[in-house]
């Protein structure tokens, strides 16, 4: 199903070749697989691993991961059980990690799907250990070390106690996470690799692993024996105090389902939050926050918010993004480009991923994973 660039097709009528969607993503994945290529190189002797966890970041994991595994990648990372399984039915022989460790009670599901839990806690290394036991053998994991994001993993005080009693289990890998890779400069960076050695020296036959997509540009070059990419791979750029050094991968456009001309002086949308100063063109796109346009992307007087592309025109958004629908000034955008049935660009060359999130205050990432399930979906580059 082939999607139609802006200005591409004049005509209002929809064509037979068109998504009877509102919204059309194309997801890039010759793009993922040069982006995971390009973290690989930069890793040395290390292995790249991927992390495809919320859907692999929104745009869908058996594509992507299917991508991945031609790539040559062969160690994921997911969040939790239910997306582990998803994954092992995509490849019987990956190592697949998940984050969450070991949801109480739910050890056996684990090793079903013969999957890896990150054990964050001593009450889970015991757990596993305990399942291991009944079954007749050590069950392999990661141990995950907190060094400094208190939000998961062992505490680094400890560690000790960790490594005694993983002598019951089989460690294949020990983890940390950064709390500010994307800060080059900041402190505390240097002090949490400083705590993971500390970890890591308890079990030095084991492999280590602590970047994530930005941890791998870091001065330090904190890569051990396993990266583990994210969002780099998607498109979002790792290094926002430089130029993105990742291809872009999602492409998102929306149709146009009316256009209006209103005076100066006129209001829209929602509480008429957004007045026109001008007499103006105004075009209503068929989507929405529930398709993952930021309701914070709003723009109101004095306030600007997103923008898309229009013929090449940059139009801004006017008023409250609705659940279903955006509206945008069309008033300075070809007239043939900003008619009904015509297409505008919301992320693509033009728009990255980071612009949309900052012109709505929030993060790439969550541009990428809030993607909504309504759009009529394209992967091309396969």
């Amino acid at each position: 199903m082939g999607i139609i660039q802006p200005a591409a097709r004049l005509r209002p009528r929809a064509e037979p070749s068109e998504p009877a969607e509102a919204g059309a993503l194309t997801v890039d994945l010759s793009a993922i697989a040069h982006n995971w290529r390009t973290l690989a190189g930069l890793a040395g002797r290390a292995e790249c691993g991927a992390v495809v966890k919320a859907d692999a970041y929104g745009l869908g994991l058996p594509p992507v991961m299917r991508a991945l595994l031609t790539a040559g990648c062969r160690t994921f990372f997911v969040a939790n059980i239910i997306e582990g399984e998803a994954a092992r039915t995509l490849s019987p022989e990956a190592t697949i990690y998940v984050l969450d460790g070991i949801a109480p009670g739910l050890a056996h599901r684990l090793v079903d799907a013969n999957l890896t839990p990150a054990l964050g806690s001593l009450s889970e290394i015991d757990e596993w250990a305990a399942m291991g036991r009944a079954l007749g053998r050590k069950l392999e994991a990661a141990l995950h070390f907190d060094t400094g994001m208190n939000r998961l993993g062992v505490p680094i005080s400890e560690a000790a106690e960790a490594a005694l009693r993983a002598r019951d289990i089989a460690p294949t890998l020990v983890m940390s996470h950064f709390v500010s890779s994307q800060l080059p400069d900041a402190p505390r960076n240097a002090r949490q690799i400083e705590a993971f050695l500390d970890a890591r020296a308890r079990f030095a036959e084991v492999p280590a692993s602590m970047a994530n997509s930005s941890g791998v540009f870091l001065p330090q070059r904190p890569h051990f024996d396993l990266i583990r990419p994210g969002y780099a791979l998607y498109g979002g750029n790792p290094t926002p105090y430089a130029e993105s050094p990742m291809r872009r991968v999602a492409r998102l456009h929306a149709r146009i389902l009316s256009t209006r001309e209103i005076e100066a002086g006129a209001r829209v949308g929602y509480d008429g939050l957004w007045t026109a100063t001008r007499p103006s063109r105004i075009a209503t796109l068929g989507v929405g926050y529930a398709d993952g346009v930021p309701i914070a992307a709003t723009a109101l007087e004095g306030k600007p918010g997103g923008e898309a592309l229009v013929g090449g025109a940059r139009c801004p958004f006017v008023g409250r993004v609705s659940m279903d629908y955006t509206m945008l000034d069309v008033t300075d955008a070809p007239r043939e480009a900003a008619q009904r049935g015509e297409w505008a660009e919301l992320l693509g060359d033009s728009i990255s991923v980071e612009e949309l999130a900052a012109r709505a205050g929030v993060i790439g990432y969550e541009i990428l994973t809030r993607l909504g399930g309504r759009y009529a979906r394209r992967y091309i580059g396969a």
